[in-house]
């Protein structure tokens, strides 16, 4: 899989994109990530890419001719691109959106800064738009590596085991359930028992249910999407 990120921060990349899993899957050949400055892409002899809004305001907007190029040079892979904006009005990022990006061969990620791109770019070349959330940043590369760390880890071969994938959170609208690790008792506190017990069966029952009960607690949006099975629901009646 193809990722082409558009930004005017290049140097923002560098550390993440050679760390842990996704440095991994670029050493695999599962994945290419490439960053392009737009800079690069400006008739300007400045390299100056962003313009004062029309109609007054505060802040700058980037231009359309030198996002237009970069879009279009990177886009001839022979692949189809699916050219994303990350912006704060766009479409709210969670898994089952990963997962369907994780379907693509090639994704153009546009890093936004300042007021945002002209809106002729929007219309005639973005696909979609993408929010990580009602909150806001500096610019768009943050949500873009989001975007990227959350769409890797889906691709087939990237994680060592595909079992990670499916009791991850999130995976089937549930949060995962409580993790432990050595030493036995920490500061006062135990490890739950049932965990220790080397009964196989009683671990899975008690995972599913922290997860049931983790969920409903603290996501109550998700807990209602889930689809819930006649064992959850003993589960749950069970003190």
């Amino acid at each position: 899989m193809l990722f082409d990120i558009i930004t005017i921060f290049p140097e923002m990349f560098s550390g993440i994109i050679q760390q842990s899993i996704l440095k991994r899957a670029q050493e695999k050949g599962l994945v290419r990530i490439r960053i392009h400055n737009l800079r690069d892409f400006t008739s300007d002899k400045h390299r100056k890419i962003d313009d004062a809004p029309y109609g007054g305001g505060p802040g700058m907007v980037f231009k359309a001719e030198p996002l237009c190029r970069a879009i279009r040079a990177v886009s001839q892979e022979g692949l189809e691109a699916k050219k994303i904006y990350l912006s704060p009005e766009g479409d709210l990022f969670c898994h089952q959106m990963a997962k369907e990006l994780a379907q693509e061969s090639h994704l153009i990620l546009v890093c936004g800064h300042y007021e945002g791109i002209d809106q002729r770019v929007r219309d005639t070349l973005i696909d979609r738009e993408i929010s990580i959330g009602d909150y806001v940043l500096s610019g768009g590369e943050l949500p873009a590596m989001v975007v990227v760390d959350a769409v890797v880890r889906l691709i087939p071969g990237v994680l060592g085991s595909e079992e990670s994938l499916e009791v991850e959170s999130f995976s089937d609208y549930l949060l995962d359930y409580p993790q432990y690790t050595r030493p036995r008792s920490f500061e006062g506190r135990e490890v739950p028992e049932v965990l220790l017990s080397g009964h196989h069966e009683r671990i899975r029952k008690w995972r599913r249910k922290q997860s049931l009960l983790r969920t409903s607690q603290r996501r109550p949006d998700l807990f209602k999407k889930a689809i819930l099975s006649a064992e959850d629901i003993e589960l749950l009646k069970d003190p």
